[in-house]
């Protein structure tokens, strides 16, 4: 008969199986080393090209992944658009963490009044689908990248502010809260020093969830030119560029999209490798977000 060990329901001397956070976090950390050191890699000219050397298959001489349309590396802009693609990925998500725990905190901590109103006013933007709001706010500021950044985020706070709410809604009956309310803590210092460090490891959890969704978002916006306009390289432009020779010459065509897809598993994983590490079963999977 094996013995429990006291609060966590497992059999003593059983061992507990790795997440496997490290594969993940190793691979997000070469994407962004990787976008932090393009401009000082040893790569051609991510603008430059000629039409001789235009839809090179990979493998060709001097170019390892080939060439597009107008004869510029591909591996040199794959490379130099992972700065703004991950940008447009990852800012949004830090916005919408710091926006939505700030909402999510207030809600949860201001009465039934304040969060009858933060609550309604999520529901506002939870009405739209994601892809139809984030187009919309694209539509009506100008392309670029703070464009990206300012749509998605608007997009992704509802969902960071309910799960806050969520941890929130746990913990404000806690003795510890009551006790520092007793003590004549503010309401701020509350918030900051007793709820945000119960709060985090959620919100980290389901952030880096997001940050695949955010990357596959973004790539859309400027694949349908409402992101990083061109001849800046950006995978979603990428993408819209070399469209028209997806039946012709697939090899090159579909690197961007490879690119797209890499990002988003890896962070994917991540997230749920850090879901599974922490035990966190009441963060919710990114598909929440519309």
């Amino acid at each position: 008969m094996s013995l429990l060990v006291p609060g966590t329901g497992k059999a003593a001397g059983t061992r507990r199986r790795p997440t496997g956070v490290a594969v993940p976090a190793a691979l997000a950390g070469l994407l962004v080393l990787i976008a932090l050191a393009g401009p000082w890699l040893p790569l051609p000219d991510p603008a430059a090209g000629t039409l001789d050397d235009r839809l090179l298959g990979p493998g060709a001489p001097g170019h390892l992944l080939g060439t597009d349309s107008q004869g510029r590396d591909l591996l040199a802009r794959l490379v130099a658009g992972a700065r703004p693609s991950l940008v447009g990925g990852v800012l949004p998500v830090a916005v919408a963490a710091l926006a939505g725990t700030a909402l999510g905190a207030v809600a949860g901590l201001g009465g039934r009044v304040t969060e009858h109103t933060v609550l309604r006013a999520l529901d506002v933007l939870y009405a739209f689908p994601g892809v139809l709001l984030a187009l919309t706010v694209a539509t009506v500021l100008e392309p670029g990248l703070p464009t990206t950044v300012v749509s998605l985020s608007i997009v992704l706070t509802p969902a960071v502010a309910r799960v806050v709410l969520t941890e929130v809604r746990r913990v404000r009956t806690a003795e510890y809260l009551e006790a520092a309310r007793v003590g004549g803590a503010s309401r701020g210092a509350v918030l900051l020093f007793q709820v945000a460090p119960v709060v985090a490891p959620a919100v980290l959890v389901y952030c880096s969830s997001l940050v695949g969704l955010s990357v596959v978002y973004a790539a859309g916006l400027s694949f349908l030119g409402l992101g990083t306009p061109p001849p800046a390289a950006e995978w979603g432009a990428m993408l819209d560029e070399l469209r028209p020779v997806l039946l012709t010459h697939p090899g090159v065509a579909v690197l961007p999209a490879l690119a797209v897809l890499f990002v988003s598993v890896v962070f994917n994983t991540l997230g749920d490798a850090l879901r599974r590490r922490t035990g966190d079963g009441t963060t919710p999977p990114p598909e929440t977000v519309r």
